[in-house]
């Protein structure tokens, strides 16, 4: 399957901005607002995609919006929680009922 443009594009900012670029995984997916672009990256390297108060993602997502008109599609990008993180939330969410009894 031959990749759109809008996401070599995105695939190539991406791989550029992190550490690891081996592990930046996107995917496409057709919803009811548009294009659905998920991003997924190492789990160190999520800083770095969302940068300080989000202002980075917010960049990425304004270039990507300005492509999609370009093809007549409306781009949303969602970025993957890492494994890590879901297992964090978990964990907290033990604590916390843990304190409630």
């Amino acid at each position: 399957m031959d990749k759109s443009p809008y996401l070599l594009v995105l695939e190539n900012i991406i791989k550029n901005l992190v550490n690891n670029p081996d592990d930046v995984r996107i995917s496409r997916h057709l919803d009811e607002l548009g294009v659905l672009l998920k991003i997924k990256v190492n789990p160190q390297d999520m800083g770095l995609l969302v940068g300080r108060r989000g202002e980075m993602i917010k960049a990425i997502k304004t270039i990507m919006r300005a492509i999609g008109l370009k093809y007549h599609a409306r781009l949303n990008i969602k970025i993957e929680e890492p494994d890590q993180f879901s297992k964090l939330k978990t964990r907290g969410d033990q604590i916390i009922e843990d304190l409630k009894k």
